[in-house]
């Protein structure tokens, strides 16, 4: 790992010509389990240039079950997750608000509001890499999970008054959170929700534009404050409201880019964000011949470096193969190299 793992993801959020493309693997539990050997090799000769903090509290949180062990799971909230396979985490099928009067009841992990700052910061300081709050921001996900995904897009459509007290509550919450994370000397605030289909937004952007933007410039307007960049994750074909992410301030953004068109992402968003990968896991990264990733990753330098604004990112997730994930920072690499990281 360079030493100047930080300078050189700050550089690239820039758009200041960093040395070289900053990289970082996501890592499921699959594959630590599936290719251990082969997950070691990759980290030594790859190692990440951002990281995520430790998500420590002061408070024992209220969770129940493993994340992505099989059955069930209880996270902080009290959300219920059920999983029928190891390594992956599952879907909520029954919700904690299942009907309106459950609001009466309803109250936000205080818990999560006691983070341990100090161990955060020691986290901090012993690292040269870049460091990503160790917790997500997440309201149009969380209101799935509070509602289930059918019925929260349905509330979306209809729009009652207890939806908005629900959400208003869940944005106060997630206001402080943010504010406890930025305190930190992490480097980054993390937000995460899936918007898209492979075709589209599961919802009209006016309802995304009315409902949420307003709470993502909140949390972007208080990372701000504390000098704090914003990353965020969508999975989907997202197209149609990155314009949006980009004005309230979104500094680098995790996305399906292939399914949305490297050519049409680069024509409208090259030099305005920078891209967080990733490189395709549905077909590439399980079925994708060495040709094939090397050609992909070409394509994303060519279509989306400015220079900087690209992170070499991908995820080692169900069924990928060990040496694609490898030819995808070694064409990376390769790349940086030919070209000095600043052409």
């Amino acid at each position: 790992m360079s030493k100047n793992s930080r300078e050189l993801v700050r550089r690239t959020l820039e758009f200041s010509a960093p040395e070289r493309i900053p990289r970082q693997i996501w890592l499921l539990p699959w594959a630590e389990n599936k290719y251990p050997q082969e997950l070691k090799q990759i980290q030594k000769r790859f190692p990440d240039d951002l990281v995520s903090a430790p998500a420590l509290y002061t408070r024992p949180l209220q969770v129940r079950g493993g994340k992505y062990t099989r059955g069930v799971y209880v996270d902080e909230w009290g959300c219920t997750f059920s999983n029928p396979q190891e390594g992956i985490i599952g879907i909520v099928h029954k919700p904690l608000v299942g009907d309106w009067q459950g609001l009466d009841t309803f109250e936000p992990p205080e818990d999560m509001l006691y983070v341990d700052e100090d161990g955060i910061n020691r986290f901090c300081r012993d690292t040269d890499q870049f460091v990503l709050a160790g917790h997500v921001v997440r309201p149009f996900e969380r209101l799935q999970f509070l509602r289930t995904m059918e019925q929260a897009l349905i509330d979306l459509m209809e729009q009652p008054s207890e939806l908005f007290e629900l959400l208003e509550r869940m944005h106060a919450f997630y206001c402080k959170e943010v504010e406890v994370w930025a305190k930190t000397e992490v480097d980054a605030i993390a937000l995460m929700d899936d918007w898209g289909t492979q075709q589209a937004l599961l919802l009209h952007p006016d309802i995304f534009r009315q409902v949420f933007k307003p709470m993502y410039r909140d949390y972007v307007e208080i990372a701000r404050s504390y000098g704090k960049y914003v990353f965020m994750h969508s999975d989907g074909h997202i197209l149609d409201i990155i314009p949006d992410l980009i004005e309230v301030g979104v500094d680098s953004l995790n996305a399906q880019i292939f399914c949305m068109g490297l050519e049409e992402l680069g024509r409208q968003f090259k030099g305005r964000i920078t891209f967080w990968g990733e490189i395709d896991r549905q077909y590439l990264l399980s079925q994708g011949s060495q040709a094939e990733i090397e050609a992909a990753v070409q394509s994303v330098w060519q279509h989306l470096y400015a220079p900087g604004g690209l992170i070499a990112q991908c995820e080692f997730g169900l069924e990928a193969r060990p040496r694609n994930i490898q030819a995808v920072f070694a064409t990376f690499d390769k790349l940086s190299s030919s070209q000095g990281g600043n052409d």
